[in-house]
Formats: C-alpha cells, sequence, structure tokens
C-alpha cells in the first residue's frame, strides 16, 4: 500500500530520543522555542525522484497553561489523499502530555480520535469518535508521559540545553515503544539551508507499535532551536524525505 510508506505514523510517532552524550552538541544562547516565541515550520514531503507529494507543517504556541503543538499534513498519489490533523496541549515545566487529537483522512477512511492525560494519577484515556463504534481505551503511563508531538519538541529543548531525554513509550493513538541511536555529525543540503551544506546531528529511531516496526532518521541543525532540518523514512520504493522549506 503506497500510502503507508509516507503516512504520519512514521514521521511524528518517532518522537526522538538519543543516547546521552551530551558533549557532541555544541550549546548556543537559550531563545526560540521553548524559551521565547512561537515557532512555525514549513517542509515539503518529496519522493526519492525530488517530486512533491504535499506538504506538512508544525506548530508551537505558547499558553497560559503550557504549550499548544500542531502537525498538518496534505499530500496525495493518484487516486489517494491524505489529511491529517494532530494538536497537543502539554503542561509548562516538562512538556507534560494533558491532551492529545487526531483528525486522520486517508482516502475514503476517517478516523478522529483524542486521548486525554491524567498525569497525577498515571493514567491516560482514549476515545474514538469516528468510525463510530470506535470505542474507549484506557493506559497505565509513567511519570509524564508525552503524546508523539509533545516528545519531538522536548527533544529540541533538551538537544538545546546539552543533554537528552531518555527513551520511553510516546503516545500516538496507540503506545510506540522508541528505540534511538545517535549516529553522529552529517553535512547534509536541504531546502532549509538553502541548499547549502550544514552540519548535523544525525539521529536514527526505531520505532515499535501494535502493527508498525520501522526506522527513520533525523537531522538536527546546530541552532538553538534544534530545527529539524531533513526527515527520511527509508522505503521499498527508496527515500520519501520531509525537507524543512521555512
Amino acid at each position: 500500500m503506497i500510502p503507508r510508506l509516507f503516512t504520519p505514523a512514521r514521521l511524528f510517532v518517532a518522537a526522538i530520543a538519543v543516547w546521552p552524550v551530551a558533549a557532541v552538541f555544541p550549546l548556543g544562547a537559550q531563545t526560540g522555542f521553548p524559551f521565547s516565541d512561537d515557532e512555525a515550520l514549513q517542509y515539503t514531503v518529496n519522493w526519492p525522484s525530488g517530486i512533491s507529494l504535499g506538504d506538512v507543517t508544525l506548530t508551537a504556541h505558547r499558553t497560559k497553561e503550557g504549550w499548544n503543538f500542531a502537525a498538518t499534513l496534505d499530500a496525495s498519489v493518484p487516486g489517494f489523499t491524505l489529511s491529517d490533523r494532530y494538536r497537543s496541549k502539554v503542561e509548562t515545566n516538562d512538556l507534560c502530555s494533558t491532551e492529545f487529537e487526531r483528525d486522520v483522512t486517508h482516502g475514503g477512511k476517517h478516523t478522529v480520535d483524542k486521548t486525554t492525560f491524567d498525569q497525577q494519577n498515571g493514567t491516560a484515556h482514549r476515545v474514538t469518535v469516528l468510525p463510530e463504534g470506535g470505542g474507549k481505551t484506557d493506559y497505565s503511563i509513567g511519570s509524564c508521559a508525552h503524546d508523539a508531538l509533545a516528545y519531538v519538541y522536548l527533544t529540541r529543548r533538551e538537544m538545546g540545553q546539552g543533554r537528552m531525554p531518555a527513551a520511553q513509550q510516546v503516545y500516538f493513538g496507540s503506545a510506540y515503544s522508541v528505540t534511538p541511536q545517535y549516529v553522529g555529525e552529517e553535512t547534509i543540503t536541504s531546502l532549509g539551508t538553502g541548499k547549502k551544506p550544514a552540519v548535523t546531528d544525525k539521529v536514527v529511531v526505531a520505532v515499535k507499535g501494535p502493527q508498525s516496526d520501522f526506522q527513520f532518521e533525523m537531522y538536527f541543525a546546530r541552532d538553538p532551536r534544534r530545527t529539524p532540518l531533513s526527515i527520511r523514512v527509508p522505503t521499498s520504493l527508496g527515500t520519501i524525505a520531509l525537507e524543512l522549506a521555512r
């Protein structure tokens, strides 16, 4: 199934955690997310040939209670369209999740669900709104559990301070186990660097869930924000790439 090759379960679930080797990460001034302002990042989704399939947007907005994160995916191949919306609410201190919503349209299939986290009591409650009769699921969670979006931003914050969060279960509807490996620095070119060479920190992540078992690569800029410049998902048809556009 070609659309599965670039489903967001391969792009956002693997919220990154890296082995704690802080010495390899140069530190910068603590500005940008989550130290001062909001953020919006735009990515293009490309076939191995470079042809664009669509766009992904990641946004972070500070609130009185913490942060609101969002991700959107609009992509298509002949005869099949993806239109996905994800929203995450987190507390300020450790970006612990309070709510995570998914509104996903893959071709003719439409799924809507919401997970509410009770961090104090160590539980999470997921309700499936669409399709009707989707049911409810309860999880036992560890201290300060993170949904997939929250964990991506947590990792960027920790990298900006010269340290890494531990690997853990992350929640993207279901629970996913993330096993990361820090590979080292790598020089890449991308739209986000104006196609100029940039030294990045490369992370390879293995993700395992109820019906998923895959790996992908992320390349983080060595800026204070730890901006993800490129996300690359190897598939049987070649590597699907998300490239930072702005």
